[in-house]
């Protein structure tokens, strides 16, 4: 069992920046990948990073890119999320999830993802 407590979210104006994190407990961190995803209202879940047990792997969805950067500290068992020039459309409820088996194989796919935080909301403002 993986328990996911996110953190970090909050009110910004667009082009500002938001660090979120996300900690881990109840296995070993580092021995699964973690990913960020973000639901928007009136919209589906979509992947935004992941990053692979190591850290040397990274991924993210194109609307990102340049903008966002992922990474994890394995000693504090936690992931972050640096979010720069930030966008009313990055306004979203943001979520960390592990995934336990196979690595980062599939981990833009959320329904691979086996732990899931509660969320934190973070609002760009125009």
């Amino acid at each position: 069992q993986v328990q996911l407590v996110e953190s970090g979210g909050g009110l910004v104006q667009a082009g500002g920046s938001l660090r979120l994190s996300c900690v881990a407990s109840g296995r070993t961190f580092s021995g699964y990948a973690m990913g960020w995803f973000r639901q928007a209202p009136r919209k589906e879940r979509e992947f935004v990073a992941g990053i692979s047990r190591s850290g040397r792997r990274i991924y993210y969805v194109e609307s990102v890119k340049g903008r966002f950067t992922i990474s994890r500290d394995n000693a504090k068992n936690t992931v972050y999320l640096q979010m720069n020039s930030l966008k009313p459309e990055d306004t979203a409820v943001y979520y960390c999830a592990s995934k336990v088996d196979y690595g980062d194989f599939g981990i833009s796919d959320s329904y691979r993802m086996d732990y899931w935080g509660k969320g934190t909301l973070v609002t760009v403002s125009s």
